[in-house]
């Protein structure tokens, strides 16, 4: 927990510190409020017995009220605050874990896994704030006023105070009990959090395929799996904790009644007066009602330090990306070379890529085939660096893709992946998600280029508002406009991964041609099952377990790569081949 504080900035180190001051004032007004109670008790009894006037009464009442509502201001302002401070903090950890999640590779994202990464964002944090609010309130308040207190009643009654004494201990063992069952199983809540928002998350995902099996009812007993071990939780949590309330109500009433029992027979005997009885009794209140805030520190502290456990998780992760130096002015332009590059997955015990090497120059089209699992995603994807080698070098100009800062290697890429991903906005803002500075004819033309010209037959046209995830559009519709995203960009190197595959044979073959007369001075590197797809490239490399089987054009290909020869006869015939 204390990790978050240095997320505090110093201007709102010095509202703590006036926070602190007004704590102390209003800890210096709650404990002045027994002592006029018992001006008041005393000052009555000098009234009924003449010693001193009504007027005198009225001036210790009108003093208490200074005191009394001295006290209520510093509450509020002390509350408006830290609501204010910590509302800001947390503002600040939520923007810092986003931008920390953003700089991550793949490999760290799915270590934490998204759901989890979504639960550390919103409801961590959430409880963070709750506990920093009360930490900050009573976390001074509640030990300066259960100290001082005690320091008000020694001397006043031994008596009086064994009873507090033994009030309090029945505090600390109720404690002790929450302590132990309870805080054990804050870890296993936010855990089972994760889970539920792990099968939420899949079920609304995928909610086509889950309606077209008819697997409703399976998702549903999943979800209520997931659900009955968060709610047994929950439960369990709340049953233990549910107990605090009526047992602190319990003692806070036995304490009371104890001492107002005692106090009369000690009264009767003239041991006490009855203005000490008054004073100490409320005393003994501020005493235990401090203790009790107490406790619920103690409850809520464990699972806010839970919370922060998690978030400083992922702000202390390092991400495997390292961002290089930055690179100058290069001769080459869109070259992209392979030396000798072996991959594999973080924890996997075998090669994904083996020993990969080709050079791809400005204005080539290099395709990439082969079988499903064969590599071809994994190979594209150590470009953009979602991945690192684990083996070799990529080069890209002449240099090590490595050296390059992050920023400046995706302003070289343009990068189109399997499945389109749009953002909710509209059409102008997605294709000019890569290229703020793209004008609307720069839009217009890379729709064109794009084969997406269906936009044009849209109500609003540019304006058109794509709904979360492109839900609104088709599959084809999104690649379309996934690719236009990326020709708007500009780039030196296209990166298509197997981009085309929801276009039907004339809509792949007419963005092909119009691809080919754009992207004549960049580079393409396109991933396609389809022979159709790649068979003009200038180069054609065949994957198969990872390894390069085949490499050169079509022609070539077909008479000395067998694989890739099988590819092409399950698609086309000797004739059209």
């Amino acid at each position: 927990m204390l990790k978050i504080l240095k997320y505090f900035k110093w201007w709102e180190w010095l509202w703590v510190l006036v926070i602190f001051g007004l704590l102390g004032l209003q800890v210096y007004c709650s404990l002045s409020l027994p002592e006029f109670m018992e001006d008041i008790v005393a000052g009555i009894y000098s009234v009924y017995f003449g010693m001193s006037k009504i007027s005198d009464l009225i001036i210790i009442g009108l003093k208490m009220l200074g005191v009394i509502v001295g006290e209520i201001l510093c509450t509020i302002v002390v509350s408006y605050i830290a609501a204010y401070i910590i509302t800001s903090l947390c503002a600040r950890i939520r923007e810092n874990v986003f931008k920390k999640v953003n700089s991550f590779s793949m490999s760290e994202i799915n270590n934490f896994s998204i759901p989890s990464l979504i639960t550390r964002s919103t409801n961590d944090i959430t409880q963070i704030q709750h506990v920093l609010v009360i930490l900050l309130r009573m976390g001074f308040l509640a030990p300066i006023t259960f100290i001082g207190a005690i320091i008000k009643i020694i001397g006043k009654s031994n008596q009086l105070s064994l009873i507090t004494i033994f009030s309090v201990l029945a505090l600390v063992l109720l404690i002790a009990i929450m302590i132990t069952f309870v805080v054990p199983k804050f870890k296993i809540l936010q855990k089972n959090t994760d889970n539920i928002n792990l099968v939420t998350r899949e079920n609304l995902t995928g909610l086509r395929v889950v309606r077209a099996n008819n697997a409703e009812k399976h998702q549903e007993e999943k979800f209520e799996n997931v659900n009955k071990v968060l709610t047994k939780t929950n439960l369990f949590v709340n049953r233990v904790t549910s107990i605090m309330g009526p047992g602190m109500s319990l003692v806070f009433s036995g304490t009371s009644l104890a001492i107002v029992w005692f106090s009369a027979h000690l009264i009767n005997n003239g041991t006490i007066s009855p203005e000490i009885m008054t004073s100490f009794t409320s005393y003994a209140m501020q005493i235990i009602t401090s203790f009790m805030f107490l406790s619920m520190l103690f409850i809520m502290i464990p699972r806010g330090q839970v919370c922060a456990n998690r978030i400083n998780k992922v702000l202390e992760s390092k991400s495997s990306i390292i961002d290089g130096s930055g690179v100058s002015e290069t001769k080459l332009k869109g070259q992209v070379e392979f030396k000798n590059v072996s991959f594999k997955y973080p924890d996997a015990d075998g090669y994904i890529l083996k020993n990969i090497s080709f050079k791809a120059e400005q204005g080539e089209t290099v395709a990439f085939i082969g079988s499903t699992g064969s590599g071809k995603s994994t190979l594209i994807n150590l470009i953009p660096r979602f991945y690192d080698a684990t083996e070799g070098e990529i080069l890209i100009d002449g240099e090590n893709i490595k050296n390059y800062k992050i920023e400046e290697l995706n302003n070289i890429l343009g990068y189109v992946p399997q499945k389109g991903i749009l953002f909710s906005g509209s059409i102008r803002e997605n294709v000019k998600y890569g290229n703020q500075n793209a004008t609307d004819e720069d839009v217009e033309k890379a729709l064109k280029v794009a084969c997406a010209e269906f936009v044009n037959k849209l109500p609003e046209k540019l304006d058109y508002r794509i709904s979360q995830g492109g839900k609104n559009v088709s599959g084809g519709q999104k690649q379309r406009l996934s690719i236009a995203r990326a020709v708007a960009k500009n780039p030196e190197i296209y990166i298509f991964d197997d981009s085309f595959s929801a276009l039907d044979y004339k809509t792949d073959k007419e963005l092909r041609k119009r691809l080919k007369e754009h992207t004549k001075n960049a580079t393409s590197l396109i991933v396609a099952q389809r022979i159709g797809t790649i068979r003009n490239a200038d180069k054609i490399i065949v994957l198969n377990d990872g390894e390069m089987v085949g490499y050169g054009k079509h022609d070539e290909l077909i008479e000395t790569c067998e694989i890739y020869k099988e590819i092409a006869l399950s698609q086309l015939s000797k004739e059209e081949l």
